[in-house]
């Protein structure tokens, strides 16, 4: 099975690419992971990517598509894979239809993680972090015994900057715009699936597995 996860930022995206190849033998393949893979193995994409990443700049289109392509071709993938943070455009979307159409094969579903607005913005501005050991809480998931205070030590917590609303709400509203013309995509050709996030692991797993087990 050939399957691309989507969500936005605390959709549980990557909680739940977990418990896939946990049950399913198949290889997670991040974006970050397939350039680190190009640049550690020396070919030639990897060493034009490195180039561009070192000059500050993003990695034009054609190198990481490239790059995927390299990876999908290996064999580990030759009996499916989880592919996430690829693609992020539509312009992505239809060179991976190319690359997967060259190989033989298809991407069979995509997955999308879906949560609420609201509830993505109560768990991405949750976090707290002791300014003494580092140690992080979330004021839902994982809250200290007293407020403000780290369990440990005792220390300060405080909000990364990155974590406040402001911050986070800007963070979603870039994501959601990129996101939805990918969906449309996806829905358009018939193999998007989306799955309730708001709910406890092991349920957003359960309708996850229901998908792959008919694919």
């Amino acid at each position: 099975m050939n399957i691309v996860i989507m969500g936005l930022p605390g959709a549980g995206k990557g909680t739940q690419a977990t418990e896939i190849i946990k049950k399913y033998p198949i290889p997670h393949i991040s974006t970050g992971d397939m350039f680190r893979l190009a640049i550690k193995n020396e070919t030639e994409l990897g060493k034009e990517a490195q180039a561009y990443m070192d000059r500050g700049e993003l990695v034009p289109d054609e190198v990481t598509i490239g790059i995927v392509k390299e990876r999908l071709a290996e064999s580990d993938a030759k009996d499916g894979f989880l592919l996430d943070g690829f693609p992020r455009t539509v312009a992505q979307a239809e060179a991976l239809n190319d690359i997967m159409a060259e190989l033989g094969s298809q991407i069979d579903s995509t997955l999308y993680i879906d949560v609420p607005e609201e509830e993505l913005m109560n768990r991405l501005t949750g976090r707290r972090i002791c300014e003494v050991c580092g140690t992080a809480y979330h004021l839902v998931f994982n809250p200290p015994k007293k407020d403000g205070v780290c369990d440990l030590d005792g220390g300060k917590l405080y909000q990364r900057e990155d974590d406040n609303p402001e911050t986070v709400q800007n963070r979603l509203d870039v994501n959601i715009k990129k996101t939805k013309p990918l969906l449309e995509f996806y829905e358009n050709q018939g193999i998007l699936s989306k799955v309730d996030g708001a709910r406890d692991i092991d349920e957003v797993f359960a309708d996850v597995d229901k998908i792959l087990e008919t694919l």
